[in-house]
């Protein structure tokens, strides 16, 4: 994640770095280049510009925001081989999750708020039943974006994948 990070960050200096170089004519005088001013988004210590839709494009995905610091806990081993409410048969290992209102099928981007480690789920049943929790997902899918090992429940973003 951090090598990542680092990449972005060096692809995001050597862009805005270039911005501000003046370009060169073929008569050999700097011309200079015009000032943009967007409206910028803060990232940790990184301004990126504003997104002017709500579906922006990560990894050639249009997602959608849907909810912050939601709630996220992950299906007890009990279920496993049960029917869902969509009629499939639960899985730990696979990559789904509950939710109470979203289409069955749906596709959401699950990011961890702690580390900003995220799965892609789909909406296979309903719940949770815990009026604080927003999200169960299969154990697979929760203790690959969890910090600890021992949590069961985090804050998480949640977007849904538009296709």
């Amino acid at each position: 994640m951090r090598i990542k990070k680092n990449i972005t960050f060096a692809l995001f200096a050597i862009t805005f770095l270039s911005c501000l170089t003046p370009v060169i004519s073929q008569n050999k005088q700097a011309v200079e280049t015009p000032k943009i001013i967007q409206d910028t988004v803060k990232i940790g210590k990184l301004s990126l510009p504003a997104v002017s839709d709500s579906i922006f494009t990560d990894n050639g995905l249009k997602l959608k925001p849907y909810k912050k610091n939601a709630h996220a806990s992950y299906y007890a081993d009990k279920f496993t081989g049960r029917k869902t409410a969509n009629g499939s048969r639960f899985d730990n290992n696979k990559y789904t999750a509950a939710h109470k209102k979203l289409p069955f099928g749906t596709r959401i981007k699950v990011t961890n708020e702690a580390n900003g480690k995220f799965v892609i789920v789909k909406i296979t049943d309903r719940g949770p039943f815990v009026k604080t929790r927003e999200l169960d997902l299969s154990k697979r899918a929760f203790m690959e974006i969890t910090r600890s090992k021992g949590a069961g429940a985090m804050k998480v973003t949640i977007e849904r994948i538009i296709e």
